[in-house]
């Protein structure tokens, strides 16, 4: 059975592209766009790993990383946090209790060793 990933991303390039490109190594890849989308997306698909940009509309992606961590049904569900704000990110990834964290822009290597890595770890 394919690995659900769910990618939350407002920048529709980079989501089609990331989607593709998780698609194509065997996961099975959905996106949503915004931080709400995302908390509503996981509760209903339950997927195996998010990646998730930390800068949203609606919620930004830490704040709903919060919210996973603290739900009895998310909190086991390991959250990467992607972002091009390298200067925040790996200390807003630890406050908001997200598995790691992505600088953008990535390589598809980098991404997929990532996601290999905390599969196989929640496994």
């Amino acid at each position: 059975m394919k690995k659900k990933i769910l990618v939350v991303d407002d920048e529709a390039s980079l989501l089609k592209l990331t989607l593709l490109r998780l698609s194509l190594s065997g996961y099975e890849a959905f996106g949503a766009v915004n931080g709400q989308e995302c908390l509503d997306l996981a509760c209903c698909k339950m997927p195996d790993l998010i990646l998730l940009d930390m800068l949203l509309p609606v919620m930004n992606g830490d704040e709903a990383a919060k919210i996973m961590k603290k739900d009895i049904k998310l909190k086991h569900i390991p959250i990467i946090l992607i972002s091009a704000a390298i200067e925040t990110l790996e200390a807003r990834a630890r406050e908001s209790g997200a598995d790691g964290y992505l600088f953008k822009p990535f390589e598809s290597k980098e991404l997929l060793g990532m996601v290999e890595k905390h599969i196989a770890a929640s496994a």
